[in-house]
């Protein structure tokens, strides 16, 4: 694991593919324990493009039947958060009366997590549950509860399992770190 160039920024390795995996098997752990008895199964909705890789490992891990949606939120441009979130694609799917797993890739500010669970409370959702693969728990200062944290890491922005830097990054199957 070197680092890698992406457009005009050097990455180096920070957390390794084998790390990722075991925090997503404590995540699914926990959300296995608390979803395995619901008579009707959860819709886990997957925030395009970042969580991609997360949802798609997190599904693997769950031992109870659960529907997938995807929606797309963005709130940013280059490597700063705009503030502004701005719905992508809306969901693909009713959530009136479901229980509802949101499944991000990262959360600083919070302001898309945020803005995407009352979107789906005023939706009717009976409960909306937030599982994160990253917080960057320096940053975020919501009152809004986050019920599944993989880790936490400190302000530094980062590439690679799904997460971008202008689009380039997401395939690889370790985490990196701006090189500073």
């Amino acid at each position: 694991m070197g680092n890698i160039v992406l457009h005009d920024k050097t990455f180096r390795p920070f957390i390794s593919h084998e790390r990722i995996m075991e925090a997503i098997d404590a995540v699914a752990e926990k959300v296995n324990n608390d979803y395995r008895d619901r008579k009707q199964p959860p819709i886990v909705i997957c925030v395009l493009n970042g969580s991609i890789m997360f949802t798609a490992e997190l599904l693997q891990r769950l031992d109870f039947n659960c529907q997938l949606v995807s929606t797309k939120l963005s709130s940013y441009e280059g490597t700063e958060s705009t503030g502004v979130v701005k719905s992508v694609i809306g969901l693909t799917s009713d959530v009136e009366g479901r229980d509802i797993i949101i499944c991000e890739d990262i959360i600083e500010t919070g302001n898309t997590i945020v803005a995407l669970r009352k979107q789906l409370l005023e939706a009717g959702a009976a409960d909306v549950k937030i599982c994160t693969m990253i917080l960057k728990p320096m940053i975020y200062n919501k009152p809004v509860k986050l019920d599944y944290v993989a880790m936490e890491i400190p302000n530094d922005f980062i590439v690679g399992f799904g997460l971008d830097y202008n689009e380039l990054g997401r395939n690889l199957k370790d985490i990196y770190v701006l090189a500073q």
